[in-house]
């Protein structure tokens, strides 16, 4: 079960800076990556049209946005 968990849901370890916004940030952003690529392949087998597709990748996009503007992430670019 743990194989099949980890083909159906990638993810890469973390190798930047450690602070606990940036985990979360980097679990967010590895989030999107897989929700897109699963709308982009069931958009490219027909089963979503490629407005719905948009329109959701969309949503995606604007919950990332907020989430790195909650996490304060790239707000103080020179501090460690």
């Amino acid at each position: 079960m743990v194989d099949r968990y980890d083909f159906l849901y990638p993810h890469s370890h973390y190798r930047g800076s450690v602070q606990p916004e940036n985990l979360v940030f980097n679990a967010n952003l590895q989030e999107f990556a897989h929700r897109v690529s699963l709308i982009c392949g069931l958009q490219t087998n027909g089963k979503l049209s490629p407005e719905e597709s948009y329109q959701q990748i969309h949503a995606l996009w604007k919950q990332l946005k907020r989430s790195k503007k909650e996490l304060g992430i790239g707000e103080n670019p020179f501090q460690p």
